[in-house]
């Protein structure tokens, strides 16, 4: 016999019920999580959903991308600057495939989203029909859950688990692949928003007894230092690690995708570690006695050679996913749960601390970085324009207040570097798959999302061409988004490695590049070009006084290099400045 409190809920759900059909269920359940924009590309496969939308287009605004790959980008940009899960829909076959890119992406940035794919009718399934591609498949390995729903009775339940497995715990991918005929099948619809998943705990609860072992190492260290990555923002914990790094005098350096957690100008906010990252935080991992990581996971590109990564320090690891502890790195002490309430619970346990010499030694290795680098990149006496000259203009007139969406490349290693945040939620970037084509369309979401932001795209001129089909979506959507391409016309970062390490043979990374300004004009956006110095600085505030999108090309030396670089398979401490 049922209980009274489920009879309850039944009557509940029965007095909500309405009959319709799989594809408008679809889109109230959009509508019953909050999704106020989609970003997709319609065909046969999904096209009874595509129709429902259209009623309810007052309800969600939906964004034609000009490729499918580019509604995943859009997702992530939205996804990114707001903190809320990203949606993207396509078709089946090519539709649903060329969204994979999208969501590898995704899986491996911890980004939430939630994708949407039309499939043929359940009985063609298997049969090779046309445009038939077995997306559950295909996805599996690069999200963190899927599902295929061959009936429309299963689509209110199945939704609200991927919205709830997309947003909870390490955020990330999830694919749902909807047939044609549970579109087009009649149900007896009503929505419940999921609160839990059978044998899936999304936050491991922490021990206060690793909590206390935590504090005891880093109030008894000399020369603690803090890496902190994503899992700060993602946990809204900014101000919890702001306390930290004050209460204890700790110096503080950030993986790309934990960029602007804490302001770049705080004075304990000692620049990025990694391949491309500052000289003084890379050198001095190998010297630090205790190394707190709070929501990274220990990247290739952070640690260097793992055989000579930190061997002399104790290691406390703050994660959300048990999988990565000591996946990489051997911890001493690992805090499992999320990083705020974490770090809430460390913060009555540490001691008020300086650590005056250990600063010193900071200071000391940056002026060396200074000298032998960030000058040269930021005020350069040469005649060609470089790309850290660019970013300091943008820095003067954005006064530090701007997202930077960057692509992947040499570019995006100088954005990260020079760019300056005042905000949390500022840098977006493809940092684990790195997906060059990311930037262009990525920005069209994180403008979408915060349109009182001002979003700055920074991008190369290789990566560039692989999404630039996008401007006819920022042209017809009318997004205010700023471009700006550095073009050396070459593929930067590989011409860098085959100069270093391939003796200069540069096979296949010199490009010729169209008209870039021809073509932004030929979708009706602001554009110009900037070869010299002395027009820089205008054409910088030009781009950001314009109401509308607006492209800019900025030729930047061809042969400039990127330093610091730890070489592949090199120690952190190996750290080249030229």
């Amino acid at each position: 016999m049922k209980d009274t409190q489920t009879l309850e809920k039944d009557q509940t759900t029965t007095a909500s019920t309405i009959r319709i059909s799989g594809s408008e269920a679809i889109i109230r359940c959009l509508i019953a999580e909050g999704v106020d924009i989609l970003y997709g590309y319609p065909g046969g496969a999904i096209m009874p959903v595509y129709d429902e939308l259209y009623k309810f287009r007052d309800q969600i605004h939906h964004v034609l991308t000009r490729h499918e790959q580019g509604a995943t980008h859009a997702a992530q940009g939205y996804a990114r600057i707001s903190g809320k899960v990203g949606v993207a829909m396509a078709t089946s076959g090519p539709g649903a495939t060329n969204l994979i890119t999208g969501i590898a992406d995704a899986q491996i940035d911890s980004t939430p989203m939630v994708c949407i794919t039309g499939q043929v009718a359940s009985h063609l399934l298997g049969s090779d029909a046309f445009q038939e591609t077995d997306i559950i498949g295909i996805s599996t390995p690069v999200t963190k859950w899927n599902q295929q729903i061959t009936k429309a009775s299963q689509i209110p339940e199945m939704i609200a688990k991927a919205f709830y497995i997309a947003r909870s715990g390490r955020p990330g991918p999830v694919l749902i692949d909807i047939t044609k005929d549970a579109q087009f099948e009649q149900f007896d619809f009503s929505y419940e928003k999921c609160k839990g998943v059978r044998s899936y705990n999304p936050v491991p609860k922490t021990d206060i007894d690793d909590v206390k072992a935590a504090a005891l190492l880093i109030n008894s260290a000399k020369k603690p230092l803090i890496v902190w990555g994503q899992g700060i923002i993602l946990s809204e914990a900014e101000e919890e690690l702001k306390a930290l790094m004050e209460k204890a005098g700790i110096p503080a350096a950030w993986t790309i995708l934990g960029a602007s957690a804490i302001p770049t100008a705080h004075p304990l906010n000692i620049g990025m570690v990694g391949m491309h990252g500052n000289y003084a935080p890379n050198v001095l991992t190998n010297e630090c006695d205790v190394l707190i990581a709070i929501g990274m996971r220990f990247d290739d590109r952070v640690t260097g050679n793992l055989a000579t990564y930190a061997k002399q320090a104790k290691v406390i690891h703050f994660e959300i996913d048990p999988a990565e502890i000591d996946k990489n790195v051997k911890t001493d002490v690992a805090v499992l749960g999320d990083a705020k309430e974490s770090l809430k619970q460390l913060l009555p346990l540490i001691k008020t601390n300086s650590h005056p010499e250990w600063h010193q030694e900071f200071k000391d290795l940056y002026t060396i970085e200074y000298e032998k680098v960030i000058k040269d990149d930021l005020y350069p006496t040469k005649e060609g324009l470089t790309m850290g000259e660019v970013l300091k203009e943008i820095n003067i007139c954005t006064k530090g207040n701007a997202a930077i969406v960057s692509d992947v490349g040499q570019h995006q290693m100088i954005a990260c570097r020079y760019a300056e945040f005042t905000t949390t939620k500022s840098n977006i970037t493809s940092g684990g798959l790195g997906t060059m084509g990311f930037a262009l369309p990525a920005a069209i979401g994180a403008k979408m999302s915060a349109p009182e932001r001002d979003v700055v795209a920074i991008i190369g001129d290789g990566g560039y061409q692989m999404t630039i089909q996008e401007l006819g979506t920022i042209f017809q959507q009318k997004v205010p988004v700023k471009i700006v391409v550095l073009n050396n016309e070459f593929l930067g970062m590989v011409r860098q490695w085959q100069q270093l390490f391939f003796e200069k043979r540069y096979a296949s990374t010199e490009m010729t590049n169209p008209d870039f300004v021809a073509i932004a004009k030929g979708y009706y956006i602001d554009a110009q070009k900037v070869t010299k110095r002395e027009d820089l600085k205008a054409a910088v505030e030009e781009m950001m006084a314009c109401e509308g999108p607006y492209f800019l090309e900025v030729r930047v030396e061809k042969e400039g290099n990127v330093f610091p670089m730890i070489p592949t398979g090199a120690s952190v401490s190996e750290i080249r400045l030229e």
